[in-house]
């Protein structure tokens, strides 16, 4: 037999509405970017690369050679986090720094032939790999989810940047644009 249980130890059932709908979106949403972000990095893994030191190559396969804080603003990663990663690849011989002639402040990051021809080669086996992880969804579903979690996305940046839009005490500043443009 259990024993009783006091009353702040007792179990509370989740709240409903709204604020249990949106609960319950946010636990569907995480379950769901964990199933497909395993796809994701075991098969960067495979190439001795992290989430991150891929998404910085991959910027530098579509975009070129980019500012070093455009590779910031794009993989979503801290300034001290993108310096660290872009020596790692460096270091693996994937990237390599270049110096800025209108502002000698400024770094560029770009590819080394090395790099290049590793994301030419892991790139649309990577993307294969992501579309078959989302296969669960036809594309016109996968299309409109796209909309929806970018406006639902602005609109979580758009009230942490506002102030606190439920009266819950503001933690810090978000980006509208960043991670959602």
């Amino acid at each position: 037999m259990k024993p009783p249980l006091s009353r702040d130890l007792a179990p509370h059932p989740p709240p409903g509405g709204a604020l249990g709908t949106s609960l319950k979106l946010w636990i569907v949403l995480t379950r769901a970017y964990e199933s497909v972000a395993r796809h994701a990095a075991d098969d960067v893994a495979k190439h001795g690369l992290t989430i991150p030191e891929f998404g910085i190559l991959e910027v530098l396969y579509h975009k070129g050679p980019v500012l070093l804080g455009e590779v910031q603003r794009r993989v979503l990663v801290s300034s001290g986090g993108t310096t660290f990663l872009v020596d790692r690849l460096a270091a693996k011989g994937l990237v390599e720094r270049r110096s800025c002639e209108t502002d000698r402040r400024a770094r560029y990051v770009a590819l080394t032939p090395a790099g290049a021809q590793l994301i030419a080669r892991i790139f649309p086996i990577h993307a294969a790999r992501i579309a078959r992880a989302m296969r669960g969804l036809s594309s016109k579903d996968q299309q409109h989810l796209t909309v929806l979690l970018k406006t639902l996305g602005l609109k979580a940046a758009e009230g942490m940047a506002g102030g606190p839009a439920t009266g819950l005490p503001r933690t810090g500043r978000a980006k509208a644009s960043s991670a959602f443009g």
